[in-house]
């Protein structure tokens, strides 16, 4: 069976390739690429210059970096629409090369259009897939007939019929809306941050309710545009919220712990937080979990349920001045008045010590070996470290005391012997008679 496109025979492709109107178009086509290519060499580069100087604007860089990848693929497209239309006015048919090419040219021009605002390879692949396809039934005129074949085939939901064209289309506009949806949630994010008197804290949580609602307003769309009823739904949410409440119990309370989270503010991101154990500062605080960061750079992923329940401490939560304190012991034949200014002066030596509130160092008390005092200071940087700061001054403290002759004491015991016999006692003077000779 001869292959047949339009009105050509491609079996007889020698005498198709001798038909004077085939040549012409082969040749509209070698001059269309060759202008298209001129042409793109002379733009592309101003368009790149543009897209360049735009750089403080996010959007004008987008956009006319954009036009600048697009700007090849339309020229093409508007050159074939140009040339179809001056082939038919010769009364010329443009089916047989012309308007498979102008297919071609548009596909591609959709597929850079998408591809320069989605970054993630599977859509791209998909969207390749979707746009050449359709042009190349389009191309061989099956476009129509594959239209129809989809119509045909479909099935009942009540008493609503459905197609799987009406699936496909509800599909690709969900798709549409999901992509445009993100595109408003990353830019409403971008907004809601720079407002100045927002908490953190609130602008995590409108920043997941605009999503949260983006999403949902796509799927009522898509859902409606394939004409399903939503309130046919109802029943369907009932089962999914039984089945939600007994089998995603913990999953459900990781999820309004977050939100109270959000809520309450008594935890948002850039706070350091000590729990169970664990010392850092927030990330993030995501729908399910926060992100803790601590001072040797491990990321603990902290279940929002236990930030609500276990006892945490907030080192920055109104305040995030700290005040560190630091036992030190000193020996009894030392000047304690001098040990305090000593540790006071070691205090001046480490930058992130305030010194409005001003260190402290006070007498707490006569030890079984040692004078016991407490140097008391503030810092206003817990996320850099509480136990490097410690040893920071710890170390100033041992170089004063050092210089200074004051001794930092050991523990000291007596231990006294009674009810020993006089025979036990004459042994030992024995022995030490025996050793001295």
């Amino acid at each position: 069976m001869n292959q047949v496109i339009g009105k050509v025979d491609w079996k007889n492709w020698e005498k198709l390739w001798m038909d004077p109107g085939i040549q012409l178009q082969f040749a509209v086509l070698i001059g269309l690429i060759l202008l298209v290519f001129v042409l793109t060499k002379i733009t592309k580069p101003l368009l790149l210059g543009i897209s360049k100087d735009s750089a403080k604007n996010d959007f004008n860089k987008l956009l006319w970096g954009n036009l600048a990848r697009m700007i090849a693929p339309i020229y093409l497209l508007i050159s074939c629409l140009l040339s179809v239309a001056l082939v038919e006015r010769f009364s010329i048919s443009s089916h047989e090369l012309i308007r498979p090419f102008t297919s071609a040219a548009g596909a591609w021009a959709i597929y850079r259009m998408v591809s320069g605002f989605i970054k993630s390879r599977a859509w791209i692949r998909l969207i390749a897939v979707l746009a050449f396809g359709l042009a190349a039934l389009q191309s061989f005129g099956l476009l129509e007939t594959t239209i129809e074949l989809l119509n045909h085939l479909a099935f009942n939901i009540g008493d609503r019929r459905i197609s799987v064209l009406d699936i496909l289309n509800g599909g690709v506009i969900l798709l549409v809306l999901l992509w445009g949806s993100s595109l408003l949630g990353t830019s409403g994010e971008k907004k809601i941050k720079k407002l100045p008197h927002l908490p953190p804290s609130l602008q995590v949580l409108l920043t997941k309710i605009l999503r949260v609602l983006l999403v949902f307003v796509s799927f009522a769309i898509a859902l409606s545009t394939i004409g399903l009823d939503l309130s046919s739904f109802a029943i369907l949410g009932g089962a999914i919220g039984v089945g939600i409440g007994f089998g995603l119990q913990k999953v459900v309370s990781n999820l309004v712990s977050g939100l109270i989270l959000l809520l309450d503010r008594s935890i948002k991101p850039g706070d350091v937080i000590e729990i169970e154990g664990t010392y850092g500062w927030i990330n993030s605080l995501r729908a399910r979990y926060a992100s803790v960061i601590t001072r040797d750079g491990k990321e603990h992923l902290i279940p929002n349920e236990d930030l609500i329940t276990n006892r945490v401490i907030n080192w920055s939560f109104s305040d995030r001045n700290v005040r560190v304190r630091i036992p030190i012991g000193i020996a009894y034949n030392a000047d304690p008045r001098k040990a305090i200014e000593l540790c006071l002066d070691a205090t001046q030596s480490a930058p992130r010590i305030l010194q409005d509130p001003d260190p402290r160092c006070l007498l707490t008390g006569f030890g079984d070996n040692s004078i016991n005092l407490e140097l008391r200071f503030w810092i206003d940087d817990p996320s850099n470290g509480v136990g490097n700061i410690k040893s920071e001054v710890m170390l100033a403290v041992w170089d004063r005391f050092k210089n200074a002759g004051i001794e930092i004491p050991f523990p000291q015991r007596d231990v006294h012997i009674t009810g020993l016999n006089n025979k036990f006692i004459s042994k030992l003077k024995e022995d030490k008679d025996l050793e001295t000779n």
